[in-house]
């Protein structure tokens, strides 16, 4: 069933005109026609279905709305703190990790990061990726949109997810122990990714002097997308809706 995302409010009856971008999709793209059933989504967990009405050029009505409990989160609420990374890898992260059930994804900048963002660059980087995230759930079934934040230094967000998150992780490749040797985590999770190139020494050592465990992810060293996918994954088979 094809889905949509649009902004809230979502009408728990009626009729409904889908958003410019998603009316184009369900029209132009999708070629949807009147009497085809559709899912609208509005980023905060609520879902309705209904039926086309009216498919036209830039006007798609939804007719017959009625509002369905559709819960696909996972139990885990997981801070996924990854270091910046080339324009296409990043964009694969964000959406990958929304399809895994990430909660928040807080691009990081460290001293090894390939990518620097001006100001400018990042606001734009930021809306590319919510809409990167947007695809993500319209694909795989989520109602609710991981929270992206705007890009920030690590030492900065070191000190802030201090008391943010009750347990932190950090991927390094010289880790102390396996992620199943842990105990199961309470309340948010943070995870931790670095750059190509690693963190430096200053960063990993801010980094478990403010409370991140070191672990490691079997005993090849992972390139820096390949280890967030795989940090949550194992995360989400261990203690979340994978088990």
């Amino acid at each position: 069933m094809p889905r949509f995302y649009c902004p809230p409010p979502l009408p728990s009856s009626g009729s409904f005109d889908l958003p410019p971008d998603a009316a184009h999709h369900a029209s132009r793209v999708l070629r949807l026609r009147a009497g085809d059933t559709v899912q609208i989504f509005d980023g905060l967990g609520n879902e309705r279905h209904g039926t086309i009405a009216e498919p036209g050029g830039k006007r798609v009505v939804v007719d017959n709305i009625s509002a369905v409990h559709g819960d696909r989160e996972s139990p885990l609420k997981v801070i996924l703190a990854q270091a910046l990374s080339s324009s296409e890898k990043m964009d694969w992260v964000v959406q990958k990790a929304t399809e895994l059930g990430v909660t928040e994804i807080q691009p990081i900048d460290t001293e090894r990061s390939v990518a620097r963002l001006s100001a400018e660059r990042a606001a734009k980087r930021l809306e590319h990726w919510r809409q990167v995230a947007i695809s993500a759930c319209e694909q795989c079934g989520r109602n609710t949109l991981p929270q992206i934040h705007a890009p920030q230094d690590i030492m900065a967000w070191l000190q802030q997810v201090q008391n943010a998150a009750d347990t932190k992780f950090i991927l390094l490749p010289q880790g102390a122990s396996a992620l199943h040797t842990q105990a199961r985590p309470q309340g948010r999770i943070a995870l931790l990714i670095g750059a190509e190139g690693g963190f430096t020494q200053a960063e990993s050592d801010t980094a478990l002097r403010c409370g991140f465990i070191p672990i490691r992810m079997g005993a090849r060293v992972l390139r820096t997308e390949t280890a967030a996918i795989a940090g949550l994954a194992a995360l989400q088979t261990l203690w979340g809706d994978f088990s």
